[in-house]
């Protein structure tokens, strides 16, 4: 089994699905279960009250941490899903990707 050295995710991580049927998406990592799993939302598909559960080898862990959502988090313990959206359209606008939104 190979280890992945940026397999360390972080609250408030901006990461991109790999796998399965939300692949292709961008999300926030919104809290660690454990070691390989972790629960990401977008604030519009996936509120933060339905996060997804998700294998953090199932994800594209980006460099880029929302300061905006880990202070959000820190203060009351959740955010906003305003937030959400907001911290994922502007990493997509920053990263430039064509981030595919399934469904209207």
């Amino acid at each position: 089994m190979k280890v992945n050295h940026r397999s360390e995710a972080k609250v408030g991580q901006m990461v991109r699905v790999l796998k399965g049927k939300d692949a292709g998406t961008v999300a926030v990592v919104v809290a660690i279960v454990d070691a390989k799993f972790v629960l990401i939302a977008d604030g519009n598909k996936r509120k933060f009250d339905q996060p997804k559960r998700k294998n953090v080898q199932h994800l594209e862990l980006s460099p880029v941490i929302s300061s905006e959502v880990v202070h959000s988090l820190q203060e009351s313990g959740r955010v906003t899903n305003a937030k959400l959206r907001h911290a994922v359209l502007s990493f997509v606008k920053s990263a430039n990707l064509n981030a595919e939104e399934k469904g209207d």
